[in-house]
């Protein structure tokens, strides 16, 4: 059992409703027993009065988002401990506000997965085709749909990945239907993918395979059918039963993603946000066999994976080794071996992942405000200085 010479203590500043959710308080007690410290940070109060801090963890994004909504005192909140992060750089930050910011803007998240694709050579990862709007006007939208090649069904979900209304989507089976399109707002086309949902739970680099229930399939082209709205978060929990999650007669389960890709992907994301805690949803395209990435999500709920603060202590273990080792180093999420796992009810022996190195330049990025979006976007993948790859076409992405 490791014991530290010199009380190591890790903060967390998390809300109440995530602090509830994942029992933290349980994890302060694990840490406990390995001599480690855990102190909530109230962000109300001096940072500097309740620190030192080996450690932060956080899930910031919904104070990030009123920030972004103007609201003075989320801003002061958010300035705050930016400046802490910044006048402690040996403090470790699990994770970076400017990747975690990114995370919050769904067209962000598909340009950077549209990247990934773009270096898988195996050609087994596909990005379905979206485009991001700004506008009502029906005109334009299917000017938009036509020339970015989007298909019938669509699915239409919030820009805006983070808080109350962001699992509130809607299948948009024809051209009439597009009225129900609220702007900002993005637009992807639907895969059928035989009603099962893939969520893979990252922490540093091990990894967790939850299988859970999702849409079943609709034939492909426009039909009379009226647009269904629906909660994400509600149709694919354990325990969903939803007529939108029945499966055709006959159709089979698909095998699951491979092991090979599933760290492609964990690696890849983690190479570019320089994160340790995201959880990204995948779907196998029932035509292609493609492994389609449909969302990237920072801090998630880890629901289904028992072994998360195992996993959360062991990867702050190593981090606060390598600390040591390199003191002069700035505190970043770091990423180091460890293992993996399906949990799809039966338990399985953990394997090891190979370690990736790849560091990212956003970890030292500062955040600030940004203002809303107008009109289409264009690509700007030069933000991603360390996962360069050549120029590709914004949105034309495919599963076939």
């Amino acid at each position: 059992m490791q014991t530290w010479l010199k009380a190591k203590r890790v903060g967390f500043c998390l809300s109440d409703k995530k602090r509830r959710k994942l029992q933290f308080l349980l994890f302060a007690d694990l840490c406990r027993t390995r001599g480690i410290e855990v102190i909530e940070i109230d962000l109300s109060k001096s940072i500097e009065d309740q620190g030192p801090f080996d450690v932060i963890i956080h899930k910031l994004s919904d104070l990030m988002l009123e920030a972004d909504q103007r609201d003075t005192q989320s801003q002061q909140l958010i300035q705050k401990f930016q400046d802490y992060v910044e006048c402690h750089p040996q403090t470790i930050l699990l994770d970076p506000l400017p990747a975690m910011r990114r995370l919050s803007d769904r067209f962000q998240s598909y340009k950077l997965i549209q990247e990934l694709q773009a270096l898988d050579q195996d050609n087994r990862v596909c990005n379905p085709p979206y485009l991001e709007l700004a506008t009502g006007n029906q005109t334009e939208i299917l000017h938009l749909i036509k020339e970015q090649k989007l298909t019938f069904p669509l699915i239409c979900k919030t820009r805006v990945a983070q808080g109350s209304s962001a699992h509130d989507m809607a299948l948009i089976f024809n051209e009439g239907g597009l009225r129900d399109v609220s702007p900002p707002c993005v637009l992807q086309s639907f895969i059928n993918h035989n009603a099962v949902l893939y969520k893979v739970f990252v922490v540093g680099q091990s990894y967790f395979v939850v299988k859970r229930p999702s849409l079943k399939n609709f034939p492909v082209g426009q039909s009379d059918r009226k647009t269904i709205f629906f909660n994400s978060h509600e149709v694919s929990k354990p325990e969903s039963c939803s007529h939108l999650t029945e499966r055709d007669e006959g159709t089979s389960f698909p095998s699951g993603p491979s092991d090979r890709t599933i760290k492609f992907i964990s690696q890849g994301l983690q190479a570019s946000l320089g994160m340790s805690l995201f959880g990204v949803d995948v779907i196998i395209d029932n035509t292609s066999g493609k492994l389609a990435v449909i969302d990237i999500n920072a801090f998630p709920g880890y629901e289904g994976v028992p072994e998360f603060f195992a996993a959360l202590l062991n990867h702050i273990e190593t981090l606060l080794h390598e600390g040591e080792r390199n003191p002069d180093g700035r505190g970043a999420a770091g990423k180091v071996p460890g293992p993996h796992r399906w949990c799809l009810g039966a338990p399985e022996t953990c394997t090891a992942s190979p370690t990736s190195h790849h560091t990212s330049s956003l970890v030292c990025e500062t955040w600030t405000a940004e203002e809303p979006p107008v009109g289409k976007r264009a690509s700007d993948s030069g933000c991603f200085r360390d996962f360069a790859i050549a120029s590709t076409t914004l949105c034309q992405s495919n599963c076939e």
